[in-house]
């Protein structure tokens, strides 16, 4: 990154989050579209990973590749977040020195997990690699398997479907943080909602039955 932010040629930008999870903002999928605009032809979005991030994430971009340790449990936890049926590559760091062969343990074994949740018929099958932030070692194959992603997409067609489907899933996204903004600012929602979080709270309301009173009280706004 200390390289990349003195080219001339690339331009980095962090994402204030306004309190958005896992610094996946609104307006991310704005400033990828203005870079695109921009004629920057490679887009990388970073995000720190927890959990709803990663979905947020793998829904605006045509490759998701999700980095993992080894020797800190990431591996068990990204089967059983269910970060695997995700991803379209997963890169372990830190393989190097020391670390390098329990990287490489931890990419076979991702690898295996890979093919449980992957269909035999999936025109692509997601892969582990190994690669090291601080030597350089394996970035460069890495990056290779990014290009043959897109390349096996763009072959079967699928890089415009899934843009396709992206945007529509923007759009109702914008709906729902439009409307719910839009009914938890209404004073009809304010004036019920501190009553029934205070039951909710306290087990004296169900939250269904605390969900119905608020919905009711948003469609009397509407009519």
């Amino acid at each position: 990154m200390e390289r990349l932010v003195l080219d001339d040629a690339a331009f980095v930008r962090p994402s204030p989050t306004s309190g958005t999870l896992g610094g996946v903002a609104r307006a991310t999928r704005e400033a990828m579209s203005v870079l695109e605009a921009a004629g920057f032809d490679i887009v990388l979005v970073e995000t720190v990973g927890v959990g709803q991030s990663e979905v947020a994430v793998a829904n605006m971009v045509d490759c998701f590749v999700v980095l993992m340790l080894a020797r800190t449990g990431d591996s068990l936890q990204g089967i059983k977040k269910g970060v695997l049926e995700l991803a379209d590559i997963i890169a372990v760091n830190k393989a190097d020195g020391d670390g390098a062969q329990e990287a490489a343990k931890a990419a076979r074994e991702l690898r295996e997990a890979l093919h449980l949740v992957t269909s035999p018929e999936a025109v692509w099958q997601p892969t582990a690699v190994t690669c090291s932030g601080l030597t350089g070692d394996g970035v460069a194959e890495l990056w290779e398997q990014v290009q043959r992603h897109r390349s096996v997409l763009e072959t079967e067609g699928l890089i415009a479907t899934r843009r396709a489907q992206q945007r529509v899933d923007w759009m109702w996204s914008m709906v729902r943080d439009r409307v719910l903004r839009w009914a938890t600012s209404s004073p009809a929602v304010a004036e019920i909602s501190t009553d029934i979080e205070q039951g909710v709270r306290q087990g004296t309301v169900p939250a269904a039955a605390g969900a119905d009173r608020i919905v009711r009280a948003v469609e009397q706004i509407s009519r």
